[in-house]
């Protein structure tokens, strides 16, 4: 299994008691999944806020949203078939992972102001603490860790 990181190191999460708030949808890329992703993702991070008491903040929220729309952008644009949108999160960490039918693994471009598209990975790891991409099974994998501070002041 190939793994891609992109970004820095996280801190291993201590061992909790309690499992963290997970929420999963499978989308057809039919039109309207990328919104319907953002709603999930909005849905979930008001239920982290008012369940795990998660400092979001609005940048963070903003920040989360962006990552969401981006990856599903991704799988639906390069993936053959359906694509799995799973977010997990506690009051220190928020990951957004999709797992789609490509084998190939997201490319991230050096800036270019120039370029007309492929910007999505560039944004994606500008905005979250860690990035892995790796291939499995049915494809591949591709993950956005965000780090929660105290006061919601990520980003």
């Amino acid at each position: 299994m190939n793994e891609t990181t992109i970004g820095r190191a996280l801190t291993p999460a201590p061992a909790d008691s309690v499992d963290p708030l997970r929420r999963a949808a499978q989308f057809s890329g039919e039109p309207g999944c990328i919104a319907e992703a953002r709603r999930l993702a909005v849905q979930f991070l008001q239920q982290l806020e008012a369940e795990w008491f998660a400092a979001l903040g609005d940048r963070t929220r903003d920040d989360v949203l962006l990552v969401v729309s981006e990856l599903v952008t991704n799988a639906e644009r390069h993936s053959h078939g359906p694509y799995v949108l799973e977010l997990e999160g506690t009051d220190r960490r928020v990951t957004v992972t999709v797992l789609d039918s490509s084998a190939t693994l997201p490319r991230r471009f050096e800036r270019d102001p120039t370029r007309l598209g492929g910007h999505g990975m560039e944004i994606v790891h500008a905005l979250c603490d860690r990035l892995t991409a790796e291939r499995v099974p049915v494809g591949k994998r591709v993950r956005a860790d965000f780090v929660l501070e105290p006061d919601g002041a990520t980003g």
